[in-house]
């Protein structure tokens, strides 16, 4: 494995990263079938991870307790290395979340999304939920078919909803709980719109060039190699 000059450990190289828009997301967190009560769970869970971008092990340790819906409202969840932080909600997600706790009454260090059978959801068992509804959204989103959506992309799209917005990268890096910047910059490489309103900077029009399509028999040729 290759090494990075000034540093004494070993370079990684990341892949692209996953994420859905606006309306992808907007599909998932509607495909839950609110009529059941682990429909509604799950509709307030994804409501929940696509808008702060909690990791995995942050959501299924959520208590009542961990939700504010007064002056303010949030979610507050201990990261990594136990470092607490709070997140803010929109008045969207916050509707949905009274709604389910007002149907769920319990104790303060009650799980706020139980399972089944009341205790905290397995990690595995929130990767199910997602993978779920993705399959069911994607009868009616092309785009998500064959993909694997995961926590950690609701993770992602978080983030990048927020570099779309103008939000930046120090907020960003805060938001989802990062050591350092420099692990946010990820979302700026894979973002292609802020790329591409960069590189009209660059043209005498400025405007957004187009982005290139290869013709069928370029394509034919490459995947014959």
């Amino acid at each position: 494995m290759p090494t990075c000059p000034g540093y004494s450990g070993k370079c990684h190289e990341r892949g692209p990263v996953e994420f859905l828009n606006e309306h992808e997301c907007n599909v998932l967190v509607a495909a839950p079938d609110t009529n059941s009560w682990i429909g509604r769970r799950d509709h307030a869970v994804l409501s929940l991870a696509v808008q702060t971008g909690l990791r995995n092990s942050e959501i299924i340790s959520l208590t009542r307790q961990n939700i504010e819906f007064g002056t303010g409202a949030h979610v507050r969840c201990l990261g990594k290395g136990r470092k607490a932080r709070c997140t803010p909600l929109q008045a969207g997600v916050v509707t949905i979340l009274k709604a389910w706790t007002v149907e769920n009454p319990g104790q303060p260090d009650d799980p706020l999304f139980p399972s089944s059978r009341g205790g905290f959801l397995s990690p595995d068992a929130l990767q199910r939920l997602v993978t779920r509804h993705a399959a069911s959204a994607s009868k009616t989103c092309p785009s998500l078919k064959g993909r694997t959506i995961t926590p950690h992309t609701l993770r992602h799209s978080s983030a990048m909803s927020l570099l779309r917005r103008g939000v930046d990268l120090t907020v960003i890096a805060l938001w989802l709980g990062h050591e350092s910047t420099e692990t946010t910059l990820i979302y700026m490489h894979a973002d292609m719109q802020i790329k591409e309103r960069a590189l009209a900077h660059t043209s005498e029009s400025g405007a957004i060039p187009d982005r290139f399509r290869p013709p069928d028999n370029l394509l034919a040729f490459l995947e014959s190699l």
